[in-house]
């Protein structure tokens, strides 16, 4: 999955970890919560949650991360990579074209939820888009419909108050 260059950034957050290989576009939920600022901790990890239920959605993945031996090639920063086990920036704020959709595509205006593995989905009511508190995964709002590439602008606003 992937964004495309139209994108507003009004708010990232720069204080987390992340050590898996994914791919940017997708929401990455916390994993373990650092202390303090957190700014250095490695602990503040965040993940692609395969299972939503019990997620905290933290902010949309703007990086690429990859496993590569650093000996033999570099990150290559046009594509903002970033090494497994490093720190990534989290959009928290603003909009972003991506295709990290599951299951039906929007047609503008619907809210977004959390789904499996970074991706996020329209409310559903035969799915389950509820936490097991009763809580909402709101992640934020299409803008858009979906094109025939399966990409939609997206409104991200974490965190969010789950209404």
């Amino acid at each position: 999955m992937a964004l495309k260059t139209d994108r507003s950034t009004l708010d990232t957050d720069i204080s987390n970890f992340m050590n898996e290989v994914a791919t940017r576009g997708g929401v990455a939920s916390q994993s373990t919560a650092g202390s303090g600022a957190s700014m250095d901790n490695g602990a503040a990890l965040v993940t692609y949650k395969t299972v939503p239920s019990g997620a905290v959605p933290v902010g949309l993945l703007i990086n690429d991360m990859v496993n590569i031996d650093l000996t033999r090639q570099h990150l290559n920063q046009h594509k903002d990579e970033v090494q497994k086990g490093g720190k990534v920036t989290l959009l928290r704020k603003g909009y972003v074209v991506t295709n990290n959709i599951q299951g039906t595509l929007p047609s503008g205006g619907e809210t977004a939820f959390l789904a499996h593995s970074g991706n996020v989905a329209i409310a559903d009511v035969s799915s389950d888009d509820t936490d097991a508190d009763g809580s909402k995964l709101v992640v934020g709002k299409f803008l858009s419909g979906a094109d025939e590439d399966g990409y939609a602008k997206l409104y991200v606003d974490l965190p969010n108050t789950n209404l």
